[in-house]
């Protein structure tokens, strides 16, 4: 047969070979710690001053409390902070946290390496070595930034660092949603539990009195309309 009589057969009896690529299936739900200091995020950001010099903040979250464990603003990219600020938090643990990272020059080097050596943290890649992204550490760029930063003049430097310590401070010490009304350090250290039970009992005792409150209440409209159905009603037959 020659070769447009074939494809004339091909063309007929739809005979093409499906080249729809197939992904994995991306997570719907992030990655979630059990427990304090069981995954950590780490990542750096750029942050502009209002001259356009650039300056680069590094930090690390806590996964599970949702706690800043320590950050480093720098003038110039440093690609020894991740490796400096990972070393100060996990001195002195008893546990051995993953640490989530970007495949990014500051998380591959032998600063990092050495603490991966030494038994200080698992280094574990987003989107490499796992499915799930960094977006823990992400998110919370996006908050500082636009809640915060981008709120103010941003003139120097020392005025960037003063935001960046006050934000923090907030962060750390201001109830959080995911943690049902329970503030990051309450949730990292753990101490947060009893909280959580006056909340829920104050929230029961709380809607069992409003809806006292609203049953208790009557207006003009409401009573007059009460005594016209009570003359409206038809008289007992017994």
């Amino acid at each position: 047969a020659s070769a447009s009589a074939w494809y004339r057969q091909i063309r007929l009896h739809n005979w093409r070979r499906p080249r729809t690529r197939i992904y994995p299936a991306s997570p719907k739900v992030g990655i979630r710690a059990s427990k304090v200091n069981e995954i950590w995020h780490i990542d750096a950001t750029v942050i502009k001053l209002l001259d356009g010099t650039k300056t680069y903040l590094c930090a690390i979250i806590d996964n599970y409390s949702r706690k800043i464990l320590g950050w480093k603003l720098s003038k110039s990219f440093d690609a020894t902070a991740p490796a400096a600020l990972l070393g100060e938090a996990a001195k002195g643990l008893p546990v051995v946290p993953k640490a989530m990272v970007d495949s990014g020059i500051e998380n591959i080097n032998h600063q990092v390496d050495a603490l991966v050596e030494r038994n200080l943290i698992h280094r574990v890649i987003a989107q490499v070595d796992i499915l799930f992204s960094n977006s823990m550490i992400e998110s919370f760029w996006k908050q500082i930034k636009h809640n915060w930063l981008y709120l103010n003049e941003l003139a120097s430097y020392e005025l960037l660092e003063k935001h960046i310590s006050f934000y923090v401070e907030q962060h750390n010490s201001l109830p959080h949603t995911a943690l049902e009304g329970l503030t990051p350090n309450e949730a990292f250290s753990e101490t947060g539990t009893s909280i959580l039970d006056d909340l829920k009992q104050q929230a029961v005792a709380a809607r069992a009195k409003r809806i006292g409150i609203n049953r208790a209440k009557s207006c003009k409209a409401c009573r007059s309309n009460q005594s016209e159905l009570v003359q409206l009603k038809p008289p007992d037959s017994t």
